[in-house]
This record gives structure tokens, sequence and C-alpha cells, in this order.
């Protein structure tokens, strides 16, 4: 039997990402973060979390021999 993916609420995408609610509920509506909906309420896939984390650490430029160190933030599609 192939294992169910783990799927997270809303909530749970806020506390895991540590932004309030109402923004990961927009984030997943507007299709930033994919999710499903399950009846009248949205579940969002970890491999889905996943992307969404690594796609704030691809956007990050690299550091150059000007940038400061420990200078260095990651920043997620908000």
């Amino acid at each position: 039997m192939t294992p169910s993916p783990t799927l997270y609420t809303v909530r749970e995408i806020a506390d895991t990402l540590r932004i309030h609610p109402r923004t990961a509920y927009r984030l997943v509506q507007e299709g930033k973060i994919r999710g499903i909906k399950v009846g009248s309420q949205w579940r969002v896939p970890e491999s889905s979390l996943l992307e969404y984390i690594e796609s704030g650490l691809q956007a990050v430029p690299k550091k150059g021999k000007d940038d400061k160190k420990g200078s260095e933030q990651l920043k997620l599609p908000i």
C-alpha cells in the first residue's frame, strides 16, 4: 500500500512559517502555496510547503565580496 501524503491545515502552515493564519490562508488561496480543498477547508501537502520554502531559498542572491558577513536574509514570496 502506498503511504498517504502528510497534509497540513492552514493553521499548521501558519505555525510552521510563523506567520498569521490569515496570511497563510491568503498564500494558499492565491496558489502561492499549492493546496487542495477538502469540503470548505484547505489542506496543503508537505511537498507543497517544502517547495514554497525552497523557492524562498532560491530567491536569495548569492553573497558577493561587497556584502557584509552575517547579513544574509531569507525571504519567502509572501
